[in-house]
């Protein structure tokens, strides 16, 4: 469910939960074409007969495709009214803890911790953010984002 919050209201994000986006199906297709995208074609994301004998069983998603998934399903999460610019700003921290395997479904579950006041009459909200595997035990990404908006 998208939380939306005019730019007015941001101040009051601090500490929010914003739950759990949607799930996202991490096919070997969307692999192969970060791969392409990206031009890292490793074997352990697109030799499916090779990967099935590496060291996950399988073919696994690249981990920055992994990261860059976070943007689709935090934009679930929280829209923001009344800005005419959001910018990603940057990361302070980001882990890998396991691997995501191909034809598994992730989601994101994410919290605001902080916000503050920036120049140029904008707001930066840093948020925790964790991309879960359905099944898994261990997420797949841990992360803590920066972004930004402007009136």
């Amino acid at each position: 469910m998208t939380l939306t919050v005019h730019f007015d209201e941001l101040t009051t994000l601090a500490g929010k939960d914003l739950g759990a986006s949607a799930w996202i199906d991490v096919t070997q297709e969307r692999i192969d074409t970060f791969a392409d995208a990206t031009d890292d074609h490793q074997w352990i994301h697109v030799d499916v007969a090779r990967a099935a004998t590496g060291p996950f069983g399988g073919p696994i998603a690249h981990g920055y495709l992994t990261l860059a998934l976070f943007i689709p399903a935090f934009g679930e999460l929280l829209e923001v009214e009344g800005v005419t610019t959001k910018v990603n700003y940057g990361l302070d921290k980001v882990r890998f803890p396991a691997p995501v395997p191909a034809g598994a479904r992730i989601r994101l579950t994410a919290r605001v911790a902080d916000v503050e006041a920036v120049a140029g009459d904008g707001v930066q909200i840093t948020v925790d953010g964790t991309i879960e595997i359905d099944g898994g035990t261990k997420p797949a990404c841990a992360l803590r984002s920066i972004s930004r908006f402007y009136r």
